[in-house]
């Protein structure tokens, strides 16, 4: 199946339209690519940045202080004014590229720590002190990100700011829920974000968690796809073997397991987030939900940063989540570094081999690539791979399926 990559631009907030990094050149081979039945390399595709994408912990940004964070390459520097208000704001400053987030917070301006330029929130020069009366001072500042902060985390729209209003956060009601409590996982994963949602909505992968959940035997009951997504549901049976003490917990088995039951596991790829819930046996709400974003950090899209919230119903004991929690936090996050070994060890074999030698078998994974590629854009020309991989002419963005 062939698809047609978009390609997209991005505006600055501050008076200046950015110039787009993919080129026409880039974008015309993909399109030739695309006519001759060749297909995309997903893991050459990047991440669409028309969505509300979370770069920090919005706990980590205190009043006053700088944050640097980053998108794809791009370096945002994150501040929270003495308002309280968040801003996001291209990381470098427009006189000498020093970046802004080694700067200094005063009031709701932020200043950079080298010649002390002073830039409000939108991105505009609000003072150059030195600079003489009458003398002219430069049209434009830096770029700033339309920011919002939600779910305990900042979210930037990296893509074309005039989108951004029109296009929602993601709903999560349970988030702020009286009958759950909420886990927040913040990690970095050397892995193109495309491992990390075919890792989750593959569950026959089971037999590598068997040392922490057992013998579990995963049966897919049926899934469904369309142009942007992807909703698996699976039928989780325990065959034995020793499970872990806070996966009974967080199945609503209780902290001695007893007869595990079996759940239904129902997972989706949502463009561009993913999410898991579990429903034990005759329940009608899921035990806990899953909400997770995967950020590529670096320009080529090697790395990607995990934000994830962890939505738990809470058990009718009064006070019991709380003893329970270490003990779920400590399976969850041992579940999670056997994932992470996967699919650094997947990045790592493609890193190695130029390109991808997957002999991808399931028709629900295949479904999910098309998916990602469908909505993806190009990676910015030499910036696809990692070095010595980006040879040929097809390297940016295409290469035979």
């Amino acid at each position: 199946m062939t698809q047609t990559l978009s390609l997209q631009g991005e505006s600055n907030e501050a008076g200046e339209a950015a110039e787009t990094d993919v080129t026409a050149e880039a974008g015309a081979e993909a399109a030739a690519a695309v006519n001759a039945g060749i297909q995309a390399d997903l893991r050459r595709t990047g991440i669409n940045p028309d969505f509300w994408y979370p770069v920090a912990v919005a706990a980590k940004i205190r009043k006053g202080k700088t944050f640097a964070a980053t998108f794809a390459g791009e370096r945002i520097a994150l501040y929270r004014g003495e308002s309280g208000a968040v801003y996001a704001l291209e990381d470098r400053c427009a006189h000498r590229q020093v970046p802004l987030s080694m700067g200094v917070v005063e009031g709701d301006v932020l200043r950079c720590c080298y010649h002390a330029w002073a830039y409000r929130g939108n991105g505009r020069i609000s003072q150059i002190p030195y600079l003489p009366k009458g003398a002219g001072r430069p049209p434009r500042g830096v770029r700033a990100y339309p920011v919002k902060e939600a779910y305990g985390f900042v979210f930037v729209f990296p893509g074309d700011p005039d989108k951004a209003e029109v296009t929602p956060l993601p709903d999560l009601p349970q988030f702020s829920s009286p009958k759950h409590k909420t886990m927040t996982f913040s990690r970095t994963v050397a892995c193109h974000y495309s491992f990390m949602h075919e890792n989750l909505l593959d569950m026959n992968h089971q037999f590598l968690h068997r040392g922490i959940v057992g013998r579990i035997q995963p049966k897919l009951l049926g899934y469904t796809s369309d142009a942007q997504s992807v909703e698996a549901r699976y039928l989780f049976t325990h065959g034995g073997g020793k499970r872990n003490r806070g996966a009974n917990l967080l199945a609503a088995d209780g902290i001695k397991g007893g007869a595990s039951k079996p759940d239904v596991v129902t997972i989706t790829t949502g463009y561009p987030y993913q999410t898991l819930q579990l429903v034990p046996e005759n329940a009608e709400l899921p035990a806990f939900s899953l909400w997770v974003a995967y950020v590529p950090e670096d320009a080529g899209q090697r790395t990607n940063h995990v934000y994830g919230l962890l939505m738990i119903e809470k058990p009718p004991i009064p006070g019991a989540i709380h003893a329970a929690w270490p003990l779920i936090r400590r399976f969850t996050e041992g579940v999670f570094a056997e994932d992470r070994m996967a699919v650094e060890a997947e990045q790592r074999a493609w890193d190695e081999q130029g390109e991808d030698w997957n002999h991808e078998v399931f028709p629900l994974i295949l479904d999910v690539r098309d998916v990602l590629r469908n909505n993806g854009v190009p990676i910015r020309p030499g910036l696809c791979a990692s070095a010595g991989s980006c040879g040929s002419a097809t390297s940016c963005g295409v290469a035979t399926a």
